[in-house]
């Protein structure tokens, strides 16, 4: 295989029916460590709202079991994307998301800014560091499969494209963000598990991290800014490695989120049905929609 060989096999494939398959080629094959921390990313933004930032502060999982909750985000979130809408272990991770998220009052506004945090991050995060950037064929797959998964989730006023995924983004963010105590204790709580996953270099790690925070998200949680000089150096540094992920031979076998160094909490393996918590729900939890997305959701 040659570097751009996956890019030509996007091309050939049509962004609205076989979304999935494009959503995994570039997830998986092209860009998986930078699908990790641009999604990272994403939802670490999420905190700056403060409704949803008090809410994880008041469920404790982001600040007492801040690795199990990451943890499972991402396995539950990766298995769609691994298995499809419509296998089983795919209805079941859709299955706890949902269980999940209706034992609280989460707001359909929260909910649809947080899903396109998803689909907007990752694009921005490649265009800043990434080997080559998503083109607008991808673009397009990307946004229907969140639209997809948006409405398994039974989210309503769902965007259409990429460019509304984006415009819904930025105008939720300039109207919510904001300072909120307990938030800021969730962002201070996922800095240090971050910055933790690297022993003796956490304080690098963590003044690295703070670096890739753009300035809202500094005022939202009253942090310093970082100096020129750092901004500098670590923004180099992830170009630099773009340049050389360029010139490596395109991935033949797909990296999944259950097999990234990061996921510490399942050494002995997982169930899906068993990720996530388990708190009494307001109403019974399950995937809001009939399945059956057609071709691409398999």
């Amino acid at each position: 295989m040659r570097r751009y060989d996956w890019l030509k096999e996007i091309r050939r494939l049509d962004p609205e029916r076989d979304f999935l398959r494009i959503y995994r080629i570039v997830a998986a094959h092209e860009f998986p460590w930078d699908f990790t921390r641009a999604l990272e990313l994403a939802l670490y933004r999420t905190y700056a709202v403060p409704s949803i930032g008090r809410l994880l502060a008041e469920t404790a999982e982001l600040t007492d079991r801040t690795q199990k909750r990451y943890d499972d985000t991402a396995l539950l979130l990766d298995t769609v994307v691994e298995h499809g809408f419509d296998s089983e272990d795919g209805r079941t991770a859709i299955r706890r998301i949902n269980q999940m998220h209706r034992s609280y009052d989460i707001s359909n506004d929260d909910m649809r800014y947080v899903l396109c945090t998803f689909v907007v991050m990752p694009k921005r995060w490649l265009d800043a560091y990434g080997w080559r950037r998503l083109t607008a064929h991808e673009r397009r797959a990307v946004a229907a499969y969140y639209r997809t998964l948006g409405r398994h989730m039974g989210i309503t006023e769902l965007p259409q494209t990429y460019e509304d995924f984006e415009q819904c983004l930025d105008s939720y963010e300039a109207a919510h963000f904001g300072w909120d105590e307990q938030a800021r204790r969730v962002s201070d709580a996922t800095l240090d598990l971050m910055a933790g996953w690297y022993g003796p270099l956490a304080p690098v790690v963590r003044g690295a991290s703070m670096a890739l925070l753009d300035d809202s998200l500094l005022t939202a949680f009253r942090y310093d800014r970082p100096t020129p000089a750092v901004r500098t150096v670590v923004r180099t540094a992830l170009k630099l490695r773009a340049k050389a992920v360029r010139l490596l031979p395109p991935r033949r076998h797909p990296h999944y989120a259950r097999q990234n160094p990061e996921i510490k909490g399942y050494p002995n393996g997982y169930r899906v049905a068993e990720l996530g918590t388990f708190p009494a729900s307001r109403r019974t939890g399950g995937c809001p929609v009939p399945h059956g997305e057609g071709p691409a959701a398999s």
